[in-house]
């Protein structure tokens, strides 16, 4: 279908337009145009007028939400989540798998598969990300010792082979005996390869970054900290103009002093915002599994019994204004931490991640205040308020 939207504020990463159009097509992003009345007259259009229209949020490192969760081997429930996620702004994400006891967990990576391979609709799953099993036990967090195991080599090939083709993250902890091998096979691979979940020095962090690691895993947690004599895998991190680095802006997982702090060091084209989400969020009192493991939402995060912290109940939405509030960044800023700057660092950025023609037509319409009012999905209405349902009929 083809349809004009216009009147509303553009942000995307590079632009801040007061007022603007966009013409979709078929699903993509044909046109922005300040001329608002340059539009066929058959064409269904859309006064948007006083709103503000962002490219859609993109989630590389979210373990689900709604009451779903991503680590499954069910497609159905992945799909599921694919078709909530939309309320809260995401238009794509990827499909994390974690460990299984004393095994690859082969049965979620082909879930995974068939979900990426499902011409659904809803948020997109553009991929699967592993958090481990690679990672180190003196930095487990809330991934069970029985999960991870030691890098190598025909393991790495057996993975890659199980996600046919659509492994575009790992986290793993590269100061582990072998992995260096197993990172530049990664990498070759085209696998964007995290460090986190990691124990490695200033000095190891700088050596596996020559290797080919170009991305750091939720910055601050599950690693060491960046002290005034032993710098740690931040302060590599922070030396080295390619590598991104996430944050998870909830208030809990990172102090917003801290989050600050990561945000100027690395840039704002360098910070990368995720939830780490767990079946969790957006429910309130919830309580759920992360991969087998109980789990409830407990001053304001996602913990295990034991009060470990297991990833946080944050949505897309609420980050965005977390980091206006918490940063001292610029609305279009903001928005590139949540949609190119993802996209990018997954090499999806060729069609996911700005208010560019020939983009995926992904786009969210929020209120001045920032509230969420519609998520199209590569150009469908996947999501709006009752009052934006009736104003939007026909799409």
């Amino acid at each position: 279908m083809r349809f004009m939207l216009r009147g509303a504020r553009l942000v995307d990463a590079s632009t801040d337009r007061a007022s603007g159009a966009v013409i979709v097509d078929d699903g993509k992003l044909e046109a922005l145009t300040e001329d608002m009345h340059d539009a066929d007259s058959d064409m269904p259009t859309f006064d948007v007028d006083g709103m503000i229209l962002t490219p859609g949020f993109m989630d590389i490192h979210t373990h689900g939400g709604g009451g779903f969760n991503l680590h499954t081997s069910d497609p159905a429930e992945i799909d599921a989540f694919a078709h909530w996620a939309p309320s809260t702004g995401l238009t794509s994400f990827l499909v994390a798998v974690v460990g299984v006891p004393d095994a690859l967990p082969i049965p979620q990576l082909e879930a995974a598969v068939v979900a990426c391979e499902h011409d659904g609709t809803g948020a997109e799953p553009v991929g699967i990300y592993l958090e481990g099993p690679y990672i180190n036990l003196a930095r487990r967090g809330a991934h069970l010792a029985s999960w991870l195991r030691l890098p190598d080599l025909d393991e790495t090939s057996a993975l890659l082979e199980l996600s046919s083709g659509h492994l575009r993250l790992i986290t793993l902890a590269p100061e582990l005996p072998g992995a260096a091998p197993v990172i530049r096979r990664l990498v070759e691979a085209g696998v964007t390869v995290s460090i986190g979940h990691t124990d490695a020095t200033f000095e190891q962090t700088l050596e596996a970054i020559e290797l080919g690691i170009t991305h750091i895993t939720h910055c601050c947690n599950a690693m060491r900290p960046l002290l005034h004599r032993e710098p740690g895998p931040l302060g590599a991190v922070a030396l080295s103009p390619e590598v991104t680095g996430e944050l998870i802006v909830d208030g809990v997982h990172v102090h917003p002093a801290m989050v600050t702090v990561i945000t100027k060091t690395l840039g704002a084209d360098r910070t990368i915002v995720i939830t780490d989400a767990q079946a969790g969020a957006g429910k309130e009192g919830a309580t759920f599994e992360f991969a087998g493991q109980p789990a409830h939402v407990e001053r304001g995060a996602a913990r295990l019994a034991d009060g470990t912290i297991t990833g946080s109940v944050l949505t897309m939405d609420q980050a965005l204004r977390n980091i206006l509030r918490m940063m001292p960044v610029s609305l279009s800023e903001a928005v590139g931490m949540l949609t190119l700057n993802p996209a990018r660092s997954i090499h999806v950025d060729d069609r996911k991640g700005r208010l560019h023609p020939s983009n995926d037509a992904d786009l969210l319409l929020f209120s001045p205040d920032l509230t969420l009012q519609a998520t199209f999905c590569r150009g469908k209405l996947a999501y709006s308020t009752d009052g934006w349902r009736a104003r939007l009929a026909g799409l």
